[in-house]
């Protein structure tokens, strides 16, 4: 039976958690020079970043390794990054699976995504809320902003300065789940960032920063503010089909601004889910909880205090709508959160 490790594992002095380093050192006995390794992302900038950093604390001491992203790059910031970093992503099939040793999975756990679900996972690395998963080895930190800060406090335990490339993408994860430290951030987010920010090509992150939307993104603007629901301090707003669920987290953070707006819940159909969006302003209910209470049981769900995501396959929806309209899928959602928001 293969021995587990976890982050809450104490050390050889009861009650002391162990360090950067010794989590390192259990780290890199799992592996062997002659392995081929599997590093799955869904891939946000934090993910993308903190899979990079780890395929560089990998580098000499594994055959190979390879970052394997579960979905196209669809999202104009982070098609920039990669475009102009030259990022080494592969986007994966299941028929490629066979050929690894190894499975490594940062930013996200495996109930997050039934892809992930279908793996065996020798580590994990993640800043989200604990789900119940087995892997040899995870390092769970939800009180962190983000993952590519765990990632940078590795890379400083192994002694290794990031090049530039790396330092942009984990300078970029950081400043987008902390949202620039405007929500959850610890002074390890801050401290990561300040190392980070002299090793970064900020020509390259400016670049990537301003690229939000493109001309054809502009229609989907117009149809939510046309189809927006304002419920007390919510706004709802069920966009129908979308080429990918980037653009409601962009609708959905934009609705957050508006005054007297304290969440903003954007939903839409993304080839065969039903994706839900949720974001408030930090200070009210935990939105991760609310959306895992209101949809885990018809879908993947979870997140944090501010952010929270749901996807539900649409076959799931036939069980509990009887028609599939605009109308009837908002009802639906408003319906499943109302007694927990």
């Amino acid at each position: 039976m293969k021995k587990t490790i976890s982050s809450h594992l104490v050390s050889r002095n009861p009650g002391r958690k162990r360090s950067v380093k010794e989590a390192l050192k259990q780290l890199y006995s799992l592996f062997h020079f002659k392995d081929q390794v599997l590093i799955t992302v869904d891939p946000d900038p934090d993910a993308i970043g903190s899979a990079l950093a780890l395929k560089r604390l990998l580098w000499h001491k594994v055959q190979s390794t390879t970052i394997g992203i579960i979905r196209p790059v669809r999202r104009l910031n982070n098609r920039t990054m990669v475009r102009l970093l030259k990022l080494p992503l592969t986007l994966l099939k299941e028929k490629h699976l066979s050929q690894y040793d190894k499975f490594l999975l940062v930013d996200g756990q495996p109930c997050h995504n039934p892809f992930f679900a279908e793996i065996s996972y020798t580590a994990v690395l993640d800043h989200h809320p604990l789900t119940g998963f087995k892997a040899e080895f995870t390092d769970i930190r939800p009180d962190y902003g983000a993952t590519s800060t765990i990632l940078t406090e590795y890379l400083r335990a192994a002694g290794i300065k990031p090049s530039q490339t790396l330092a942009t993408t984990l300078l970029y994860g950081i400043k987008t789940d902390t949202r620039s430290f405007e929500r959850h951030t610890r002074v390890e987010d801050i401290g990561a960032f300040r190392y980070l920010y002299p090793l970064a090509n900020h020509n390259v992150l400016r670049k990537i920063e301003i690229s939000d939307l493109s001309l054809s993104d502009l229609k989907y603007f117009h149809k939510a503010v046309d189809r927006k629901h304002v419920v007390r301090d919510r706004i709802f707003v069920h966009m129908d089909e979308v080429p990918t669920a980037d653009l409601l987290v962009i609708i959905g953070e934009f609705f957050l601004k508006v005054h007297d707006i304290s969440w903003s819940i954007t939903s839409g159909i993304v080839q065969d889910n039903l994706v839900v969006v949720v974001r408030n302003d930090g200070y009210r209910k935990d939105a991760g909880k609310i959306v895992r209470r209101a949809f885990e049981s018809l879908g993947s769900a979870g997140g944090h205090q501010a952010m929270a995501r749901a996807e539900i396959p649409l076959k799931e929806l036939t069980q509990v709508l009887e028609k599939r309209t605009s109308t009837a899928i908002e009802r639906f959602i408003r319906r499943r959160l109302s007694p927990f928001a």
